[in-house]
């Protein structure tokens, strides 16, 4: 249960007061507490605090004993952190046991509660045609509904909730304050008279006739509209995925070309129709969190095949509310559940600013006027090894704290990249980490990343006396760290975070090597880093090896058309002959651009040098016909993973060790991929020697900085090793090879988990710096 501070103790009576602390407010905590006491005979009292929980108890010895030993596992929901116990001389038999007010005032430690799905009790009410609560959409009790989205203020209560414009009426209230009713003390508690109301509304903000909104949507949904559907953290875009042209129609309004979208399922059985689910990737999709999960496609999946295009897996995910719920069993077909903007915006949670920017994107709005406070993204995870990974770290498991290896001398806060950015505040060892908010080159996700920081201060009660950030001088959360006044600043090289952040996800802090690999980071010698091997920890980091260096033609216009990068290995690896080759790559190559892009790079103008393995994947992509264009990051190298078939070789690869760091000649790479090609060998063969060679040039590597230092443990992390594939064969490999191997399971290798790892970092530094 955590560490017990015990101050006095007596026998006979007893009486003890307890705090708390953890995940222990929004999750009928004190109603269960209460029960707990009644069922024992003790009286006294427990209430909300900005610490945690408080009770007060005082009884028989042994009551107070088996009291406190069942406190521990008394909430499923609840993750009680430090529990400290003080005894007190007994005030004589206190009569009864009561849920007392809040206590508001005092250091803020309450870790907040993430959203919840709808329980099955609440789903029975819902459909019972004899519940006082039929067929009301927004239900909830003590153990489901809203939380995080909705929390203003702490402690969590009614009034510090978004909930708090809507007064309980007299059954409500009855219910809220009768002991045996699940929604005792239940801060959510509404019902069809008192509670928030469900609408559909036209375009032009006109509401729909009739007095079955779910009803109505669904079949507008069936009739091949889009309907914008407003969830617990903001808008969904919803149509029929099984309808081609409903599916193509929402990708032209929401200018989202090929990016896949995600698909909600009424329930397991309809997953297990469209792919195949394994009992890992089961209880991921039925866990509280209700991610959307990656799984495999079945060839015969009832789905449109716009959903996902040239993808091997689809993002599916399962109800969390009764409007979703209803909205799917209405409807009976797999429903299209992307997020509410247009393509690299904001999720919209404003039910004004919802109406306003999605209209022409949507052709009705099935909405509720229970304000959302705090936007929150669907969260997105697969499965790889039999090990549940996050990809996107948002609703459903923010705004649980990660514990760091190391305590924070001072609260600290970490601003994350630029691309999926989220911030860490971090107070001791607990490490708060944001939902996810997306790139703050887009103006909007950085208000949304200024709003959401100051909203978090606010709720943890941590003013920040130390700002960790990225090296690169122009992104927008450096820039935002560096206009902060009274701070000290602690600036994290980009891929030492990246390696930091996997030693944090596992709870260590010792020296591995760190294999990053990525696609774009800020390199200590001003080049572009992204193919890293490093030695580290969570204080310093020295690179020991990394791809050749190749340059990268018009910068960031290289991302967007990998042609570019193709372009620019081929002639690394062949000069000016590379005009000879006979490859369906060299014949469509525009000729007139490359001669102007060839004499910037001998110009050295706009094209860094990089060490990019993201870029190398892009390059690859396009000299086998893959993409020579993308429309959404790393849809190159996510289109090259799902073409290769089972690889029955590997490519040679030069390792270059005449200087101190080990440079991997990938122009041989490329060479033998260019043989391949020249010989006709099918490209999916081709893409699965391509995989096989990084696995191979990550063991070798690794073997060989072994035998250098010593060091038997990589950690592995960075954006490419989202690649499911990529990722489960250099696991296998590197443990075949002795290596313990971390990798990361509860944040993701991209972006997203760059601030936990700048906070260890910072938080490493830092405690050395004042504790020697």
């Amino acid at each position: 249960m955590g560490a017990f501070v015990i101050a006095h103790a007596s026998s006979g009576i007893r009486r003890c007061a307890i705090v708390v602390e953890g995940v222990v407010q929004g999750v009928g905590f004190r109603p269960a507490v209460y029960r707990l006491a009644v069922r024992h005979g003790l009286g006294g009292s427990v209430r909300n605090t900005r610490r945690g929980v408080l009770i007060d108890v005082e009884g028989d010895e042994r009551a107070v004993s088996r009291f406190i030993d069942e406190l521990g596992v008394l909430v499923p929901g609840s993750e009680p952190g430090r529990v400290s116990i003080t005894w007190h001389e007994p005030r004589g038999r206190v009569a009864g046991f009561s849920i007392g007010a809040s206590v508001c005032s005092g250091p803020a430690a309450p870790a907040p509660t993430p959203d919840l799905p709808t329980c099955e009790a609440c789903l029975a009410e819902f459909t019972d045609a004899g519940d006082r609560r039929h067929g009301y959409a927004l239900l909830t009790c003590s153990e489901c509904g809203p939380r995080f989205s909705i929390v203003r203020a702490l402690p969590y209560d009614r009034e510090r909730t978004t909930l708090a414009d809507f007064p309980m009426c007299a059954d409500c209230r009855r219910e809220y304050a009768t002991p045996s009713d699940r929604r005792f003390h239940a801060e959510t508690i509404a019902c069809p008279h008192c509670g928030p109301v469900l609408s559909l509304d036209a375009a032009g903000d006109a509401r729909v006739a009739g007095s079955d909104p779910v009803a109505a949507a669904a079949q507008a949904l069936r009739d091949g509209g889009i309907v914008a559907v407003k969830g617990l953290g903001g808008y969904h875009l919803a149509c029929d995925a099984t309808n081609a042209a409903a599916v193509s129609e929402l990708r032209r309004r929401k200018g989202r070309e090929a990016k896949p979208l995600a698909v909600m399922v009424k329930d397991l059985a309809a997953a297990r129709a469209l792919c195949r689910v394994s009992e890992e990737e089961a209880r991921l999709l039925t866990s509280a969190a209700r991610p959307i999960v990656l799984l495999v496609r079945r060839p015969d999946a009832a789905i449109a095949g716009e959903v996902a295009p040239r993808c091997q897996d689809i993002g599916v995910m399962l109800p969390y509310t009764a409007v979703h719920q209803r909205l799917l069993e209405a409807v009976d077909r797999p429903l299209v559940m992307t997020s509410g903007n247009a393509t690299d915006d904001t999720i919209a949670h404003l039910d004004d600013d919802a109406r306003r920017r999605l209209r022409g994107v949507a052709d009705c709005w099935l909405t509720h006027d229970r304000p959302i406070e705090v936007p929150c993204d669907d969260s997105v995870a697969r499965v790889v090894r039999g090990v549940p990974r996050l990809i996107r770290r948002s609703r459903g498991f923010v705004p649980l704290a990660m514990r760091l290896p190391v305590h924070a001398p001072r609260p600290l806060l970490a601003c994350g990249g630029e691309l999926k950015n989220t911030f860490a505040l971090v107070r001791g060892r607990d490490a708060f980490l944001s939902q996810h908010l997306g790139d703050l080159t887009n103006e909007r996700a950085y208000r949304a990343f200024v709003d959401a920081i100051a909203h978090w201060t606010r709720l943890l009660d941590v003013v920040p006396a130390i700002v960790a950030h990225d090296l690169h001088p122009a992104y927008r959360s450096t820039l935002y760290a560096r206009a902060l006044g009274g701070v000290e600043r602690v600036a994290v090289q980009h891929h030492h975070a990246h390696i930091a952040s996997c030693l944090a996800d596992n709870g260590v802090d010792r020296r591995v090597i760190g294999v990053a690999w990525d696609g774009t980071g800020y390199g200590l010698d001003g080049h572009v880093w992204g193919g890293e091997f490093l030695v580290a920890d969570l204080a310093k980091s020295e690179r020991v090896g990394h791809f050749e260096l190749v340059p990268l033609p018009g910068g960031d216009a290289a991302v967007r058309e990998p042609w570019r990068m193709a372009g620019a290995l081929l002639r690394a690896a062949y000069g000016d002959a590379m005009a000879t080759l006979d490859l369906d790559f060299v014949r469509r190559l525009d000729s007139a651009a490359w001669r102007t892009l060839t004499r910037a790079i001998d110009r050295g103008l706009n094209a860094p040098l990089t060490s990019s393995a993201g870029r190398l994947f892009d390059g690859v992509a396009s000299l086998l016909g893959v993409r020579d264009r993308i429309t959404f990051e790393a849809q190159a190298a996510m289109e090259l993973e799902a073409l290769a078939g089972p690889p029955d070789r590997t490519y040679p690869t030069r390792l270059d060790e005449a200087s101190n760091a080990i440079v991997v000649r990938t122009t041989d790479v490329v060479r033998a991929v260019v043989d391949d090609l020249l010989r006709a060998t099918p490209v999916a063969m081709i893409a699965a020697r391509f995989h096989a060679t990084l696995v191979d040039i990550i063991e070798r590597v690794c073997r060989r900085v072994r035998e250098r230092t010593g060091i038997a443990a990589v950690a592995l992390s960075g954006g490419v090793f989202q690649n499911g594939r990529l990722l489960a064969s250099a696991i296998d490999a590197l443990e075949t090879a002795g290596f313990e191997v971390y990798s990361h399971r509860q944040i993701p290798s991209n972006d997203g988990g760059l601030a936990l790892g700048q906070a260890a970092v910072a938080a490493r530094r830092l405690s050395e710096k004042e504790h020697g």
